[in-house]
């Protein structure tokens, strides 16, 4: 089905309210110990979180950050053209590509959108996987706009867990939902691909903590 038909709109406008009234159901409790909330007042920041986590961020996202416009990093891919859609018509940007497509020109994009003032999030790990491996890309942005990377977590009471590599989560209507705020980390400047691995580790490991149910 072409994106830009009329079925397809349909489709997509349903999905969306259908997905609004879902996470309504959910009651969100936000852990903020480092005040990230405060922080992203005043400056942009980096979001990260695991690929797997990723659907209900929005339901977090409007009422802990609506001062600042964020921006999500999408693949370039022909699936990503329908996630992009339900982003935008949420309220976020959306800046496109991935290790495999269009990935310098998207890494140039985040850099250029902190500097502008807008928050960015990525997912370290991507759709493909390996789970819960952090990229190289995060870091690299984060070395290049000085922005503090701010990760994320979700959990749920109640979930289901896909046949996915990354055994995607969806909550189950009526759950509790948990968001979970780090301590934002300032990435160091590297000299040697050694200290860039170590400044990756420092991310993933720093992630890792947040994360109760694998």
């Amino acid at each position: 089905m072409k994106l830009d038909s009329w079925r397809a709109r349909v489709l997509i406008v349903l999905g969306f309210w259908l997905y609004r009234l879902w996470a309504r159901t959910l009651r969100l409790k936000i852990e903020d110990p480092h005040g990230i909330v405060a922080l992203v007042r005043s400056q942009p920041v980096i979001f990260s979180i695991w690929h797997n986590r990723l659907l209900m961020l929005p339901r977090v996202f409007d009422p802990a950050f609506p001062t600042r416009q964020s921006y999500g990093l999408i693949s370039a891919s022909r699936d990503g053209d329908l996630i992009a859609r339900f982003i935008e018509g949420s309220g976020y940007g959306t800046i496109r590509g991935s290790s495999s497509r269009k990935g310098v020109i998207a890494l140039r994009q985040l850099v250029d959108t902190l500097a502008a003032g807008g928050n960015v999030l990525v997912t370290p790990d991507g759709p493909r996987g390996p789970v819960y491996q952090a990229s190289q890309g995060i870091v690299f942005v984060a070395q290049k706009s000085g922005a503090p990377v701010v990760p994320i977590h979700l959990e749920y009471s109640s979930c289901w867990r896909l046949k996915s590599c990354d055994r995607f989560v969806v909550p189950r209507p009526f759950s509790t939902l948990r968001a979970i705020f780090g301590a934002p980390l300032t990435i160091l400047p590297t000299g040697s691909p050694q200290q860039f691995e170590a400044e990756r580790l420092r991310l993933q490991n720093s992630m890792m903590s947040l994360v109760e149910q694998l």
